[in-house]
């Protein structure tokens, strides 16, 4: 069965996920929204740099809203909750990497309308949506008695070409208290703390356990490149976050993140370990197990302008699960409601 999609939104992600839905053999896309009037009526595959597929992209979204379509991957900078409304309402399900990995109360109205539509929405992708809580969970399995559960990024930052937002949204360049009062934390928080208590969930913690935030800051001590200029002496290099569910004071489950502009000249000294760039997924009880993975990360400075790699990672997640999700029942659906998922084969090597 094929599906029709709707690409919402063409940045990073989203160019990813065009590129990746293009190669998927039950996905055909027939829409897609743009925020820039420069964008709009050109073929989305002009936009990704490819050959024309004859679907052209729009600002309008009444447009999409009307179009025959069984899925929207959804995928702005930040989610607009009444437009992801509308998407449900107007009968579409929808995959994003923008929340939505753990539903609470405040989402009931959105479940309703999706159940009222009989239609599916679902959070996925890789830092939150996959390694923070997809990955503990599946790895948990071959354990018994579980005491803590931790996912970790350790990621340089030199490989990721978005200066605005290293500097306008993560404050990287910027003073510490700038920082420290920058929206990331926030902005982060929510999704990170969907991925705890997902884990909390699956493998029986209690649910209510207390959530304690961390976010630590080094500076540079002499001019250090990076993609968005020098960040001069005092100013952020580098980023860590953290997030701790607490019961009867102890941490049980820890999802962080490590970010910084290389591994010299930071204060305080900070580096990567000698793993290097990677995402860990730790599980402490019978037997306690460590999984390092690689791949996902920008690796290399001077690839600058590449695609980022976890980047792409997210999109093919979006992807990779819209089929499952438009067979999916209708509501809000969350790993541990929907069956195990997987990629395809390249077009060329699926057996025919």
């Amino acid at each position: 069965m094929t599906f029709r999609v709707v690409q919402w939104a063409t940045g990073g992600v989203g160019t990813a996920a065009i590129r990746g839905a293009l190669l998927h053999p039950d996905i055909d896309l027939v829409g897609c929204w743009v925020h820039s009037d420069d964008k709009n009526g050109r073929d989305i595959g002009d936009l990704v740099g490819g050959a024309p597929v004859g679907v052209r992209a729009t600002t309008s979204a009444e447009e999409i809203l009307a179009l025959d379509a069984d899925c929207v991957i959804y995928t702005p900078l930040v989610a607009d909750k009444k437009v992801v409304a509308a998407l449900l309402a107007s009968g579409k399900n929808v995959v994003t990497p923008l929340g939505w990995f753990r539903p609470s109360e405040r989402d009931a109205a959105l479940d309703r309308t999706a159940r009222d539509a009989g239609v599916t929405l679902h959070g996925t992708g890789i830092d939150p949506g996959g390694i923070t809580d997809l990955f503990p969970l599946a790895l948990s399995a071959m354990t018994s008695a579980v005491t803590f559960v931790r996912a970790e990024e350790f990621s340089d930052l030199r490989g990721y070409a978005a200066p605005d937002v290293l500097r306008w949204i993560m404050r990287f360049g910027g003073s510490v208290e700038e920082a420290q009062d920058g929206p990331m934390l926030g902005l982060l928080t929510g999704g990170f703390t969907q991925s705890l208590r997902l884990i909390l969930d699956g493998m029986g913690f209690d649910p209510d356990a207390e959530i304690r935030t961390g976010h630590d800051i080094a500076v540079a001590t002499a001019p250090i490149d990076s993609p968005l200029g020098v960040i001069e002496p005092g100013a952020v290099a580098a980023q860590r976050f953290q997030w701790d569910a607490v019961i009867d004071g102890n941490s049980v489950a820890r999802v962080a993140v490590n970010w910084l502009m290389g591994e010299e000249n930071l204060d305080p000294p900070w580096t990567l370990g000698s793993a290097g760039e990677r995402y860990e997924v730790e599980i402490e009880g019978t037997p306690s197990s460590l999984m390092t993975f690689t791949g996902f990360n920008s690796d290399a400075v001077e690839k600058v302008g590449d695609p980022n790699p976890g980047i792409v990672a997210t999109a093919n997640h979006l992807v990779n699960s819209v089929p499952y999700v438009c067979r999916a029942e209708p509501g809000i659906k969350t790993y541990l409601d929907l069956p195990l998922m997987a990629g395809r084969a390249h077009p060329k090597l699926a057996a025919r």
